[in-house]
C-alpha cells in the first residue's frame, strides 16, 4: 500500500475520531443541555429579543416549514439585489462589475439552497463585499437551515405522540452560534497560518521565475473557505475552488478541508442516536452510508491512481496516476477521496477538475449525487436518507404481511406517496432537463463549443452528454460541482438550473418534515415480538437494497449514455 492511499485511510479515520464527540456535543446543544459554549446564552437571548422571538414556543410541522420558507424568500431577494448592484457597493478594490440579472438569479438561489453552483469565476464575478455579505452569509444560514430542519425530524422520532417539533428559530440560531461559527473560526485560523489570505488588499503583481508578470487575486478568503467546507456549501473564493494554491496551499490544508467536508454530516448521524437515545439506529444508518462511501472511494482511488494505459506509452501513469486536472501537491489518491467526499456530502468543492476524472470515476461521482443520501449536506443528508427508510419500511411490511411501522407509528398510504413523489420528481428533474439540453444540442449544433466558441459544449459525444447530465444532477443534489467543460453562464443554464436548484432543495426538506409531522401525531404502538426493528442491521441491508434498486432503475439508462459509454469506447 503506497503512502498516498495510506494517507486517505488515515484522513477518514481521523474524521470519525472527531465526529463521534462532536455528534454528542451537537445532541446536547439541541437538547438544551449544558455545554462548553454556554457562555453564548446572553448573545442568543439578545438576538431573540431583537427579533421578537420566543425560543420556547413550540411549532407544528406546518409552522416549522412556514418559518423556514418565509425567511428564505427574503434572503433570495436580498442576495439578488446586492449581486446586481455590487459594482456600486464598497469593498471592490479590483473594480468588478455587477452581475447580469439571470446570473444573479442563479447565484442567489445557488447559495440560498446550500448548493453554490457557480456560473462565474470568484475572482472576477464577485466583489469582497458580496463575497462576505452574500456568499459567506448565505453559507452560514443555509447550513443552519438544514440543521434546524433535521432537529425537527429528531423531535418527531423521539416523542411517542406529539404535534410539536420544537422551534425553528431556536435551532437555527444555535446551529450558527454553537456549532458552525466556533468550528469555522478554528478552521480559518489553521488556513491562515498555512498561507490562505485574509486581508482586504486588491490584486498583487508578482514576477514569476520565468520573468512573466502576473496579477494575483487575494482577499479575506480564509473565513469563507472555512464555512464553505464545514457547512457543505463548497463555493470557491477563487474560480478553480480548492485547487487554487491560495485557497488550498498544501497537503495539510487539503487534509483540514477534507475532514471539514465530512465532519458535521457524519457527526449529525451520530447525534441522532444521542438525541433520541437510539444509538443502534444511528450506527445502522452510518454503516449503510459508509459501506457505499468506502466502495465509491475504492473505485475512484483505483482508477485515478491507475491512470490510462491507452494514452500512456511510457508507463508514467502507472506510478503517478491520472494527473490531468489534478494538483501535484495533493496527488491522485487525495483528489479521488475528495471527489467522493464532496459528492457524498453535497459539498461541491473540488481540489481537482472533475471534468478530467477517468470515465468510471466520473460516473461514480454522478451516481453519488443521484443517491444524495450518503452523509449528505448538513442536515438534509439524513432527511434524504429518511425518505429511503420510509420506502424500505413500506416494502418490508408488504413482504411480511404487516402494516408498516416506523418507531411505533404506522406508515400509511399518505406518507408513502410523499416519499415516492420525492424520488420520482428528482429523477424527472435530472433526466428531463438533461434530455431538453441534449435535444437542443442535437438540433442546434452551433451550441457545441467545438463548432462555435462561446456556446455550450467543449466535448462532443458521450463526454458532452455527461457534462450536461452532471450539471443537472449537481443542481438537483444541491452539490454545486461541475464538469466544467460546459459553457454554463447563459440564460438557458442560469434559469433552468435555478429552477432545479429550488425544487431540489426544498422538496426533500418539506417532504420528510411533512411525513414526520403526520407520523408523530398518530397513536404510538408499543413494540412487540412482531414489530419490524428498524434499528437492526437486517433492516439496514434492506434500506441499502432500496437505495441501490431505486437509483439503478431511475438513472442507469442516463449513466449508460454518458460515463459508461465513454468507458467502453476507450
Amino acid at each position: 500500500m503506497n503512502s498516498e492511499i495510506t494517507g486517505t485511510i488515515l484522513l477518514f479515520a481521523l474524521t470519525l475520531l472527531l465526529a463521534w464527540p462532536l455528534g454528542k456535543y451537537i445532541a446536547n446543544v439541541y437538547a438544551g443541555k449544558k455545554t462548553i459554549t454556554g457562555f453564548l446564552n446572553p448573545v442568543e437571548r439578545f438576538l431573540f429579543r431583537l427579533c421578537g422571538i420566543n425560543p420556547a414556543e413550540q411549532m407544528n410541522w406546518k409552522q416549522f416549514l412556514k418559518a423556514m420558507l418565509t425567511i428564505n424568500m427574503l434572503w433570495v431577494v436580498y442576495a439578488m439585489l446586492l449581486l446586481i448592484f455590487q459594482d456600486k457597493l464598497p469593498l471592490n478594490p479590483d473594480g468588478n462589475t455587477g452581475q447580469a440579472p439571470d446570473l444573479a438569479f442563479n447565484t442567489a438561489i445557488s447559495f440560498l439552497v446550500n448548493c453554490n453552483l457557480q456560473h462565474y469565476s470568484g475572482e472576477s464575478g464577485l466583489t469582497y463585499f458580496t463575497q462576505l455579505f452574500v456568499v459567506t452569509f448565505l453559507q452560514f444560514v443555509s447550513a443552519a437551515t438544514g440543521m434546524a430542519m433535521l432537529v425537527a425530524l429528531f423531535n418527531g422520532i423521539k416523542e411517542k405522540t406529539t404535534e410539536h417539533l420544537g422551534n425553528f428559530w431556536n435551532y437555527f440560531i444555535k446551529s450558527i452560534t454553537r456549532i458552525l461559527l466556533p468550528l469555522s473560526i478554528i478552521v480559518a485560523v489553521l488556513l491562515v497560518f498555512n498561507g490562505t489570505p485574509a486581508s482586504f488588499d486588491g490584486k498583487d503583481t508578482i514576477t514569476t521565475l520565468q520573468g512573466d508578470t502576473v496579477q494575483v487575486s487575494r482577499g479575506p478568503a480564509a473565513g469563507m473557505i472555512a464555512i464553505k467546507q464545514l457547512g457543505t456549501n463548497g463555493g470557491g473564493w477563487f474560480g478553480v475552488n480548492s485547487a487554487h494554491p491560495l485557497e488550498n496551499p498544501n497537503y495539510i490544508t487539503n487534509a483540514i478541508q477534507t475532514i471539514s467536508i465530512l465532519l458535521i454530516p457524519i457527526a449529525l448521524v451520530f447525534s441522532l442516536g444521542f438525541y433520541i437515545n437510539r444509538r443502534k439506529l444511528s450506527k445502522v444508518i452510518f454503516a449503510v452510508m459508509t459501506f457505499l462511501f468506502v466502495i465509491f472511494c475504492a473505485i475512484n482511488i483505483y482508477f485515478e491512481t491507475k491512470g490510462n494505459p491507452a494514452i500512456d506509452k511510457l508507463g508514467i501513469a502507472q506510478t503517478t496516476g491520472s494527473m490531468e486536472g489534478k494538483e501535484v501537491r495533493f496527488g491522485a489518491a487525495a483528489t479521488a477521496l475528495w471527489s467522493v467526499a464532496t459528492t457524498s456530502t453535497s459539498n461541491g468543492s473540488v481540489n481537482g477538475m472533475h471534468d478530467s476524472l477517468t470515465p468510471v470515476s466520473g460516473g461514480v461521482v454522478i451516481l453519488d449525487m443521484m443517491i444524495n443520501a450518503l452523509y449528505g449536506g448538513v442536515g438534509v443528508g439524513l432527511l434524504n436518507y429518511f425518505i429511503f427508510i420510509i420506502i424500505a419500511v413500506f416494502i418490508s411490511g408488504l413482504m411480511v404481511g404487516r402494516t408498516p411501522e416506523f418507531i411505533g407509528h404506522k406508515v400509511e398510504a399518505r406518507e408513502v406517496k410523499i416519499a415516492a413523489l420525492v424520488t420520482l420528481l428528482s429523477a424527472f428533474l435530472i433526466k428531463g432537463f438533461t434530455a431538453l439540453a441534449a435535444y437542443l444540442v442535437a438540433h442546434h449544433p452551433e451550441m457545441n463549443l467545438a463548432v462555435k466558441p462561446g456556446t455550450w459544449l467543449n466535448n462532443p459525444s458521450y463526454h458532452g452528454f455527461s457534462e450536461m447530465l452532471y450539471e443537472y444532477t449537481s443542481a438537483n443534489a444541491n452539490n454545486g460541482s461541475g464538469f466544467e467543460g460546459l459553457g454554463d453562464n447563459n440564460i438557458f443554464w442560469n434559469v433552468t438550473t435555478g429552477i432545479v436548484l429550488l425544487i431540489g432543495r426544498f422538496l426533500p426538506i418539506i417532504a420528510p418534515i411533512a411525513i414526520i409531522g403526520l407520523l408523530a401525531k398518530k397513536k404510538y404502538i408499543p413494540e412487540s415480538p412482531g414489530t419490524l426493528r428498524t434499528d437492526s442491521y437486517t433492516f439496514g441491508a434492506m434500506t441499502l437494497a432500496v437505495i441501490i434498486i431505486v437509483t439503478a432503475l431511475s438513472y442507469l439508462p442516463a449513466l449508460a449514455l454518458g460515463p459508461l459509454a465513454e468507458y467502453f469506447s476507450m
